[in-house]
């Protein structure tokens, strides 16, 4: 553990020559956050105190990725050949699950540290767990019923990274199979089950909602009575993700998946709907009136070969959108927003798709001041960004990076987005915390922290535990049974 989380920190004031506020760069940026690690100001136009620690360097908020599975991030490379006549979405699943049937919690810790601490790297300073590998590889649960549950919230607090955990519903494997197949027995819940994990598991940056694996993993009554068991946080459920899963849902309920939840389920503001890739227009009005929100994950999309959300009509509904990282095949937001964008442009044939010149000509800043709102509801915290009340977290953006020279401080979001920096920043915040760059709890004599380590590949033992998982579980196992 780190020893500065232990003890009551100081109040941290920062000033930066500019920081993204309000959906604008804004220059001379005083920022000041309290002992319990929230902002209590934020102000431009302010001289650089003597007190002040003067950043090298244009600040954002981070953001909310809104949907990770921590164990996939050990399948990443491992599903890129195809030696059959055809490759798709559940095939790839089928060989994740021969990964999923191995991962010890002493590896699920170790994997969830080396993932998290490249995610605070790509920009992420929160990350919403959908997490649904409860049991041992029998299928029956450890005794600790949360052992693997409370490895994530370890990793959280070993790299720094804030948790919103989201045990997952998952009862039965399809519409017409009731029961679980054998190589998903450590997925297996009830609805008590959830309620009970949700609450096992707290700690410093960490909380809880709860979540639905999908339509097809889940009996109506179950979804149901999650949903009236649980209202004091956020409630995410996959859906209309695979063009087979949308036949499916009609054949068995006479409904498309997006079109039932509108019908049955109490869709509201505590909703968040994971893809929602194939949607119609009709049902993407009746989401935006829900006030209900989606959760795109770009680069699994394309991964997966999932399909293109129509992200024209989820904008201009005002659906609340965030990002999520899912399958770990991307890490950053920057290319998450970069994908999204691209794969508008492949099947529109236009440029700058998401741009409004009525509102917000720049790409990047309409995406980003987009899934910034939207992540704070789908990790259930009150506020989130460069404001007063927030949880102090930021990035520092580099910009001495090669990819981002020569661009004019108008448009550095543009360039983080659209050139493709390799390390766009320089440290990262949370809490009023250093927890990857230079600094760690604000000196620059006390060394890389362990968010650092474990995605730099410096020696160290989050390190080397990761590494050493990635490795075990990259070697073939046994066949799924």
């Amino acid at each position: 553990m780190n020893a500065a989380r232990q003890n009551p920190q100081a109040a941290t004031l920062l000033w930066a020559p500019r920081a993204w506020l309000q959906g604008r760069w804004q220059e001379a940026v005083l920022l000041e956050a309290d002992s319990t690690g929230h902002w209590t100001s934020v102000t431009p136009g302010q001289p650089c105190p003597p007190q002040a620690q003067a950043l090298p360097g244009a600040v954002l908020p981070g953001l909310v990725d809104a949907h990770s599975h921590a164990f996939q991030r050990a399948f990443v490379g491992l599903a890129e050949r195809r030696e059959a006549a055809q490759d798709d979405f559940w095939a790839w699943r089928d060989r994740m699950y021969g990964v999923a049937l191995r991962i010890t919690p002493d590896e699920m810790r170790a994997i969830a540290t080396h993932l998290y601490a490249e995610l605070l790297e790509g920009g992420y300073t929160q990350v919403c767990e959908f997490h649904y590998l409860h049991h041992a590889p029998s299928g029956q649960p450890y005794a600790e019923p949360a052992a693997m549950a409370q490895a994530l919230a370890d990793a959280a607090q070993a790299t720094g990274i804030g948790l919103t955990l989201l045990p997952v519903l998952y009862e039965r494997a399809g519409f017409s199979q009731p029961q679980l197949r054998a190589d998903q027995r450590r997925f297996a819940t009830s609805v008590d089950q959830v309620l009970a994990l949700q609450q096992a598991v707290r700690g410093p940056r960490v909380n809880a909602g709860v979540a639905v694996h999908s339509l097809r993993a889940a009996q109506p009554a179950s979804i149901l009575a999650l949903a009236q068991g649980f209202s004091a946080g956020p409630l995410h459920i996959h859906v209309a993700e695979q063009t087979a899963e949308v036949d499916d849902c009609i054949a068995a309920t006479g409904c498309r998946p997006i079109e039932w939840l509108c019908r049955h389920a109490p869709l509201d503001a505590r909703w968040h709907l994971v893809h929602a890739t194939h949607a119609t227009a009709q049902e993407i009005d009746r989401v935006a009136a829900s006030g209900a929100s989606v959760v795109l994950c770009p680069g699994t999309e394309a991964n997966l070969g999932d399909g293109l959300p129509d992200l024209p009509r989820w904008l201009a509904a005002g659906v609340p959108l965030s990002l999520g990282s899912d399958s770990q095949v991307t890490r950053s937001w920057p290319e998450e927003l970069r994908w999204l964008e691209y794969g508008q442009r492949l099947l529109l044939r236009q440029r700058n798709v998401a741009a409004d010149p009525a509102t917000q000509p720049a790409t990047a800043a309409r995406l980003f001041d987009r899934v910034l709102a939207g992540g704070a509801a789908a990790a259930g915290l009150a506020r989130w960004g460069l404001v007063p009340g927030a949880r102090a977290d930021l990035l520092l953006l580099d910009e001495d990076e090669p990819a981002l020279c020569g661009l004019p401080p108008s448009h550095l979001l543009d360039g983080l987005v659209f050139a493709a920096p390799a390390r766009p920043f320089r440290a990262v915040m949370v809490g009023g915390e250093w927890v990857a760059g230079p600094w760690r709890a604000g000196s620059l004599a006390e060394g890389p922290p362990a968010a650092t380590q474990a995605a730099s590949g410096a020696p160290g033992a989050p390190a080397d535990a990761g590494r050493k998982a990635l490795r075990t579980l990259a070697q073939p196992g046994p066949a799924p049974g």
